[in-house]
């Protein structure tokens, strides 16, 4: 099973890869009604499932190769940015693999990288098509024998706008979907043992802002740890680094986001006409869609006055909002791997740095591991096997490393 999946990664990432960015469009969007939440929502509490039914999840978009798993697709309460309740989907994957570690089998909350906004990129539409780009390394957490959810985020196959990149929101629902992993019979999963949270790129946004809430949040959830790769703690700097660049479409997805949790900014009002139809394009385009279709756009030609979107960051009230989605400012009360390449071209790797120094200032335990492989999606690849390893430390009972004071 192992050298079939390592067949199917190699495979998966020469048929993903786009103008240096791994990528897929997740197979159009369907009227399915299990993404329809029942109106009004059901009373219960965080993490409460909502429905789940039986899923499919291919490694290969030929639909070849099943993951090394029984799958569960779920619908789950949670909370949006404001604290309001949602219902949100996700993947819930038990491996055929036994667990072979001390004490219960693990449960890992991985939040997927960027997939897009619209309600066809959901994950797990993706995982079921065998298009979910990420499902190589999803499938190395199943051989290790860990349980494995996955969310779908807010508004992603629900209704409503994804609101891309939101921290607090992304908090939630990786912490709800632990939760929601834990609670529901059908998985066989333990209910109250140890977990960990792990993603990269929009995901190690998600992981890292978890990490941050978990301890007001999910104050029960047993967690031993989170890996954050290349997280876009700052978004500021990040939206500056993607203005006229290959993933200029990214923007778009940040302006939908913003626009969907804060209507009084009227992001729309910022824009001309080539604009707001950019937004209306993104709004429907998966990552290598969005990446085909806006490439080297730049935002001079996107706004009323011929501005760029960066000089409207410093001003208010766009100002603040932006500040509220800054990772960093909150002590971690687990152990955390960040990992970032120096040469990474979408995700700037100094913000990415000065979060990690700001954990360590707050008493965190923080590794931060640095490499010089070219690429946002180069980094990826490098990163996930010391995620492997890292992750079995903690499950493991050992110290966690750090290295606070010298990076």
């Amino acid at each position: 099973m192992r050298r079939s999946l390592s067949r199917a990664f190699a495979t998966a990432l020469s048929a993903l890869t786009f103008t240096g960015l791994v990528a897929f469009a997740a197979a159009p969007a369907t009227a399915e009604s299990f993404y329809d939440p029942p109106s009004p929502l059901p009373a219960g509490e965080n993490g409460d499932i909502i429905k789940h039914e039986p899923a499919d999840f291919f490694i290969d978009p030929v639909k070849l190769i099943r993951a090394p798993a029984k799958v569960q697709r779920i619908m789950y309460r949670s909370r949006d940015t404001h604290g309001d309740p949602i219902a949100v989907t996700g993947t819930v994957l038990t491996p055929h693999q036994a667990w072979t570690g001390g004490g219960e089998r693990p449960i890992v909350s991985y939040a997927a990288g960027t997939q897009g906004v619209g309600d066809n990129c959901a994950p797990s539409r993706a995982m079921a098509a065998g298009m979910e780009y990420e499902g190589p390394f999803i499938s190395g957490l199943l051989l290790r024998g860990y349980g494995v959810v996955v969310s779908d985020y807010e508004g992603l196959g629900t209704p409503g706008m994804h609101t891309y990149a939101n921290r607090e929101s992304q908090a939630h629902t990786v912490l709800d979907a632990i939760r929601a992993a834990q609670r529901l019979e059908a998985a066989n999963l333990p209910d109250d043992g140890p977990v960990a949270i792990a993603g990269y790129s929009q995901g190690g946004g998600a992981s890292a802002a978890a990490a941050e809430l978990q301890p007001s949040y999910a104050p029960e959830l047993k967690v031993k740890g989170a890996y954050a790769g290349a997280v876009p703690a700052d978004l500021a700097a990040v939206a500056k680094n993607l203005d006229g660049a290959y993933a200029a479409g990214f923007l778009g997805y940040a302006l939908l986001s913003m626009d969907a949790a804060y209507p009084e900014l009227n992001i729309r009002g910022l824009l001309n006409d080539k604009g707001n139809r950019m937004l209306d394009q993104v709004a429907t385009q998966c990552t290598i869609e969005a990446i085909a279709a806006h490439a080297f756009t730049k935002s001079t030609g996107l706004t009323k006055d011929g501005r760029p979107l960066s000089d409207y960051l410093d001003e208010e009230p766009y100002a603040s909002r932006l500040a509220e989605q800054r990772i960093g400012d909150r002590k971690p009360a687990v152990p955390m791997l960040v990992v970032h390449s120096t040469l990474d071209d979408i995700v700037p790797y100094a913000q990415g740095r000065e979060m990690a120094r700001d954990w360590c200032g707050q008493g965190a335990k923080v590794q931060l591991s640095s490499s010089l492989v070219p690429t946002h999606v180069g980094g990826a690849v490098r990163a996930f096997p010391e995620m492997f390893l890292w992750l079995e430390g903690r499950f493991a009972g050992k110290p966690a490393p750090t290295n606070c004071g010298r990076f």
